[in-house]
């Protein structure tokens, strides 16, 4: 191969994707969905836990919001963590923290224990989220990049439908801990496929200058099928910015408006999701049945996602946030109405997905589109941590508004109220432009 002497990350950005990025991207979509079902573990779990253990609505919310809270936190500090010492061994770290977390839970004895143990899965979690949405970012050409994003944001909804209707059947013959067994050990065999198939990011090398850069960014170019450079960059004359640098006069307004949008929008979603299957079994259905409408809900979320990342190729990403968000929250009031029988409620949770996963994908994209490289898993992290912050909100206040004797149409209002709210937060960004790394 020819050597050349220019900057890698150009190459990256203009050349069509060479089968080793499309293997990176396909692993960061596997990465959401296998954070997709960790985090629904505990709803389809939740129904059996509650007959178990005699625990009504009020605590169960609090059990249902616990891995929100670790995730929160994951996302919140090792986002940052990613962009000092690398997507790789972060990715790798949270994947052994999440396996831990899964397989401790179904060992649980009591309502402490069990928060405690979804509390460490929610950290490597958190931490995850934010190193796949970078790692598609960053492995995808300029062209390809929007919908990288998409897609691995809707291997999140994807990784539920397909792991969840594993657990559903498992369900049928097993206890509740039989969804956290079967959650360890699929994340266990992601390790060594990380391991194996995701190289370090160019784009992180070019900026962080670990020792023997120039040598790693010829394996990972290699790695990709691309040509090796003989010489990199001069390096960048100022010190990487810290997490600070995201309330800079250059960010301030773009970090606090969208990562209030990701707060309010996903107190919304995670109404849905975390809900869903004890509402359905107290309407008198099997668990096992629950199981099946939440897998509904997420398959409408992975077909709303993908049709979102096309969409976004071709029409202004903000403003279609606003709309899929505004549209979603709606649906949410439908679902609230009640629903003649099982068929309807999985079309309207169907529904419902597919517009507020759509905005989750909105939000993902703006995250990784408005941030340079040097933040790009902070300020993706930030924004995810803090919007943890909204989903760990949504269980707790929707299971307090049950026990204080709000009627489900009553507290489906409440709930949708943040997708309105985060649109509007929305409406009020102007000017935000994609970031230049």
């Amino acid at each position: 191969m020819n050597e050349r002497s220019h900057d890698p990350r150009v190459t990256l950005a203009n050349a069509p994707l060479r089968a080793g990025q499309k293997i990176v991207i396909a692993i960061a979509v596997a990465l959401m969905g296998l954070d997709g079902f960790d985090v629904l573990a505990i709803s389809f779990a939740a129904p059996g836990i509650a007959a178990e253990w005699g625990i009504d609505r009020g605590a169960l919310g609090i059990v249902l919001t616990m891995e929100l809270v670790g995730m929160g936190f994951g996302a919140f500090f090792l986002g940052a963590v990613a962009d000092r010492f690398g997507r790789r061994p972060l990715a790798l770290s949270c994947l052994a923290l999440m396996s831990t977390g899964m397989w401790l839970a179904s060992a649980a004895t009591s309502v402490v224990s069990l928060c405690l143990w979804r509390v460490v899965t929610g950290l490597g979690i958190g931490g995850l989220l934010a190193t796949a949405t970078a790692l598609a970012a960053e492995f995808s050409n300029d062209r390809r990049r929007p919908i990288a994003i998409a897609w691995a944001v809707i291997g999140y909804p994807i990784g539920a439908v397909v792991l969840g209707h594993v657990a559903t059947e498992l369900l049928k013959s097993h206890d509740w801990r039989i969804v956290f067994r079967f959650g360890a050990a699929v994340t266990v065999l992601m390790i060594p496929l990380v391991w194996w198939r995701v190289p370090e990011s160019v784009h992180w090398l070019c900026r962080a200058r670990p020792r023997d850069v120039l040598a790693r960014v010829n394996a990972t170019l290699r790695r990709l099928g691309h040509d090796r450079v003989d010489a990199l960059p001069a390096a960048p004359a100022s010190p990487a910015p810290r997490s600070g640098a995201l309330f800079s006069p250059a960010l301030a307004t773009t970090t606090v408006l969208v990562t209030l949008a990701c707060f309010l929008h996903m107190m919304t979603f995670y109404f849905i999701l975390k809900w869903v299957p004890k509402i359905v079994v107290d309407m008198g259905f099997a668990a096992s049945q629950a199981g099946k409408v939440l897998v509904w809900a997420n398959l409408g979320g992975a077909m709303g996602g993908a049709l979102f990342g096309w969409l976004a190729t071709r029409v202004a990403l903000r403003p279609l946030t606003i709309v899929v968000m505004i549209v979603g929250g709606l649906m949410v009031i439908v679902f609230g109405h009640g629903q003649a029988d099982l068929a309807e409620l999985s079309l309207i949770c169907a529904i419902s997905g597919f517009f507020t996963n759509a905005g989750i994908v909105g939000l993902y994209s703006m995250l990784a589109q408005y941030f340079p490289t040097p933040l790009r898993a902070t300020g993706t992290g930030f924004g995810i941590g803090v919007g943890r912050g909204g989903a760990a909100l949504a269980p707790a206040l929707a299971g307090y508004l049950f026990v204080s004797g709000m009627s489900l149409q009553s507290v489906a209002i409440v709930m949708a109220t943040g997708s309105f709210l985060a649109a509007l937060a929305l409406l009020c960004l102007r000017g935000a432009r994609a970031a230049r790394d």
